[in-house]
């Protein structure tokens, strides 16, 4: 069972420049914590979002860490220029050595779209196309592609990943189609929401997994050849009342960040991808996990066991949490809860 963590990097309380130190000075004790890997999101003109280039922000990541792989997750691929997407992947692996994770998409929220110009009815061919001319691109010394919306002719590619034949893709999924497909390609996977639509989504990868029947790129770390993950939110402390006191106004601030487009455009939130605006409710159906090192460890076994996932991704670090509170969640799990946690199939083999 392996643990990464997970940041929208959303807007809080302390200036931004200040909030970018705090966030690195995280990142390196994760990375000395012995965290697998470290993802972060892309969104645009929107609070979820600060460093909506996550290309940027992941240099200097790649640069202060060691250990911990470290990707976006995702890049929303009908934003960008499939060549230039290519060049900067490659730079990355080889600014962090080897440790890039290449998350894909193609966007969530039509509004963001919207604001760059793509018309969110057409995006998925958009990103399929793209994600044909990475896979293609990538390992290529030169680059060829005749398509709908991008043409390449003899392209010279001078800049390579270190990773071979490019670095493992990952694709989030809140709905059992993006799941199934995701499974087809036999890329890793994760997933978020209730533990009721988890499951289903995750069930949805398995099925699809087991067809195909093998990872698309070898040397996984993951015993199944690709990691099923679950993404959650994650507050500790000594005692559940002081936990739920520090968890309830940084939920409720990322839950309107994440909602703000969507209540401006007088929209509905897809109900998978939405965060449940009441923490207790959220607490209720899994979406956030909050207590003491002791009750974190039952829940999260529990959805372990539960979901049948080999990766679970938390994100410490939200709403108007404060510095010193998200580096004592994160000691606090990797002293207490990480080593105590065992994955399903372990657990399962011991019981028979």
């Amino acid at each position: 069972m392996k643990f990464g963590l997970w940041d929208h990097f959303d807007r809080g309380e302390r200036p931004f420049n200040k909030a970018i130190d705090e966030r690195l000075a995280f990142l390196i004790a994760g990375d000395q914590a012995g965290f697998y890997a470290f993802h972060v999101a892309e969104h645009h003109c929107t609070p979820l979002n600060l460093v909506p280039v996550p290309g940027v922000y992941l240099g200097a990541v790649a640069r202060l860490t060691q250990r911990m792989r470290l990707g976006p997750l995702c890049y929303l691929l009908p934003l960008y220029s499939p060549l230039r997407l290519i060049e900067e992947i490659a730079i990355l692996d080889n600014m962090s050595d080897g440790r890039l994770d290449l998350g894909v998409g193609r966007g969530v929220s039509p509004f963001e779209l919207n604001f760059h110009n793509v018309d969110p009815e057409t995006s998925r061919e958009v990103f399929l196309e793209i994600l044909n001319v990475l896979e293609k691109g990538m390992p290529a010394e030169r680059l060829n592609h005749q398509g709908k919306r991008f043409s390449y002719k003899d392209v010279p590619i001078e800049v390579h990943p270190v990773q071979k034949p490019h670095p493992p893709i990952w694709y989030p999924s809140s709905n059992a189609e993006g799941s199934a497909f995701a499974g087809e390609r036999g890329y890793n996977f994760m997933t978020l929401g209730t533990r009721t639509v988890a499951r289903k989504n995750i069930d949805a990868f398995k099925v699809a997994y087991a067809k195909r029947g093998a990872p698309q790129v070898t040397g996984s770390a993951f015993a199944e050849g690709v990691a099923i993950g679950v993404n959650r939110h994650l507050v500790m402390a000594d005692t559940e009342a002081e936990a739920m006191r520090i968890a309830k106004p940084a939920h409720e601030m990322f839950h309107a960040s994440l909602t703000k487009l969507w209540r401006e455009n007088h929209a509905t939130t897809p109900a998978a991808r939405a965060s449940i605006a009441s923490i207790e409710d959220a607490r209720a159906e899994g979406a956030i996990i909050v207590g003491t090192p002791d009750m974190v460890a039952k829940e999260i076994q529990r959805q372990v066991d539960e979901l049948g996932i080999n990766y679970m991704t938390l994100g410490m670090f939200f709403g108007n949490l404060p510095y010193e509170h998200a580096m004592r969640t994160q000691s606090l799990f990797a002293k207490e809860v990480m080593p105590k946690i065992k994955p399903a199939t372990q657990r399962a083999a011991a019981a028979e």
